[in-house]
Order: structure tokens, then sequence, then C-alpha cells
């Protein structure tokens, strides 16, 4: 008994460990945001100081015209349109190949599978030629349809629609004179609406923190997302210091919608993520 309780109390101290190695740097940022830019480099960076929370906000909302704002809105547009339309294609495809037994189906999910392995920075070169012969670069259109696959999601939705949704249900509808795409309206997505979550939970973050795509795709800066915009503030902080405390404050805000995204789909992800598992 006292072995248990020895080892129940270790891993408790090593989660609280973990939990705080992985939110301090959120609790660094948070009270830098609040700072002036002379406490930022003059007090302890653990340590609060003065509170300049709204004038930090106000400087950022001021700056070049409100430029930060673009980038967030062109950040949501980019993540929630991309994201959604993403999760909608990698449903369909997961169901048809979890639910279809059609020819060359294994040959298919292997090269899905296949495709996880490819870095992204691979198919950057690639994307920026094709989009280039179609004029697409720095365009919205540009951005957006590089978004719209994404293989790992294909394979998370094949797999929670594998585990999720009984052959039987769907026997039955069919008896009953349903059409195909009605039973995936009806019956698929009531019953995979959790791993449909997860997938465009999974899409909007990889998105949101997307980089080297609209590095190579945009040249115009009211078309950057807020990545590539805080990253031009950054470089341009050496000549210009005050844009060193506004990239701090912009990494900071741009933080809010993925709190508010997680804690909106907490229930979702939570049971997607389990029934994921159990599947494993």
């Amino acid at each position: 008994m006292t072995r248990r309780r020895l080892w129940r109390g270790l891993t408790t101290v090593l989660l609280l460990l973990t939990a705080a190695y992985f939110l301090l740097p959120i609790y660094w940022l948070a009270l830098a945001t609040s700072k002036s830019r002379p406490d930022l480099y003059g007090t302890p960076g653990l340590l609060p100081a003065e509170f300049h929370l709204w004038e930090n906000l106000a400087a950022l909302s001021e700056y070049d015209g409100g430029i930060f704002w673009r980038w967030m809105l062109n950040s949501v547009l980019y993540t929630g349109g991309g994201a959604a339309a993403c999760a909608c294609i990698c449903a369909l495809a997961g169901y048809a190949l979890a639910v279809y037994d059609f020819r060359g189906r294994n040959q298919v999910f292997t090269t899905i599978i296949a495709s996880v392995l490819v870095p992204n920075t691979v198919l950057a070169l690639p994307i920026f030629q094709l989009e280039r012969k179609l004029h697409l670069v720095d365009t919205y259109w540009g951005m957006l349809l590089p978004l719209l696959v994404l293989p790992f999601g294909v394979y998370l939705a094949q797999v929670y629609t594998a585990s999720a949704l009984p052959a039987e249900l769907l026997e039955a509808g069919r008896v009953d004179g349903a059409g195909e795409f009605r039973l995936f309206l009806k019956v698929g997505v009531r019953l995979i609406l959790p791993g449909v979550l997860l997938v465009f939970l999974y899409a909007f973050i990889s998105i949101w923190n997307n980089f080297f795509l609209p590095l190579i795709l945009l040249y115009d800066e009211r078309l950057y997302p807020l990545t590539l915009g805080l990253h031009s503030w950054n470089q341009s902080g050496l000549t210009e210091p005050q844009l060193q405390q506004l990239v701090v404050v912009g990494s900071f805000v741009s933080m809010i919608p993925l709190v508010i995204l997680f804690l909106t789909l907490r229930d979702y992800w939570k049971s997607g993520i389990t029934a994921g598992g159990l599947k494993f």
C-alpha cells in the first residue's frame, strides 16, 4: 500500500512538472504582454510589473492602420474555411474507405498512410510551381486550395468510422430504401461527428500554425496570416524596436482563438480521441 502511494505521488509530481513545463512559456507571454517596453527588458521575465495591457493592445491596433487585425481576419478565413472544407472531405473519404468494399481500397488506404510520412516542406515547391501556372500565387484561393487535403485527417476519419458506425445499421437503412448519400448525412454524420470534429480541430491547428506555405505563396502583406505577419514584424524589429513589443502582444492575442476553440469543442475531441484509442 505504501509503495502504491509512493508511485501515485511520484506520478502526480511528474505530471505537475510536465504541466509547468508547457504552461511556463504561456505564463511568460501573458506577463510580457502586460508590460511596457522598458519593463519588458528591465524586469525579471517571470515577475509582474506595471500593468500596460490596454496601452499595448491600443498600440497593436493602431500600428500601420490596424494591419494586425487584417492578418487576424485572414488567419480566421484561411483556417476556418480550410479546416471546415478539409473536415468534410476527410469525412467523406474516411467514410467511403471504411464502409465500401471496392477494388483497390487497400492500395488507396496504403497510399494515404504513406503520404502522411511526406513532410509538408517537400510539397511546397511543387505546390508553388502548380499554382504559378494556374495564376493562383498571392491570392486567397491559392492559400485555401492546398489546405483542403490532409491525409492524416482521412486516416483519422477512416479509423473513427470503422469503430463507431455499425454495418448492420447501414444495411437496415438500405432495406428501408435510403440512398447512400442520405445514409451518410442522416446516419453516418451523426455517429462519426466527434471524429469529424477531431479532424477539424487537427486541421485548424495545423493551418493556424502554418508558416512555410504562406511564406512562398504570398507577397502582398494584406493577404498575410498572423504567422507570416508577426514574422515580418520580428524581422523589422532590429530597425524598429517598438515592433518587438508588438510581436509579443500579437503572439498572445493569436493564442486566444485556439483556446476558445479547444474549450468549445472539449467534449467532442475528448470522445474522438478516446474512440480512436480504443480502435488502436
